[in-house]
């Protein structure tokens, strides 16, 4: 269980990458696709940091 929550940053900051790249490859881009995908990516990287912290 602790090798998924301490991956659990790395999973979201993916999953905000997918979001931006499946428009930029449909040609669909809008700046809500764009702002939601900036937000997972941020929530994911400072979950990845802070729970490396906590289960280190």
């Amino acid at each position: 269980m602790n090798v998924l929550l301490k991956n659990l940053g790395v999973i979201i900051l993916l999953i905000g990458v997918a979001i931006l790249a499946v428009p930029a490859l449909t040609g669909s881009m809008s700046n809500s696709v764009l702002a939601v995908g900036l937000v997972v990516v941020l929530v994911g990287y400072f979950s990845h940091i802070f729970l490396n912290k906590k289960f280190d």
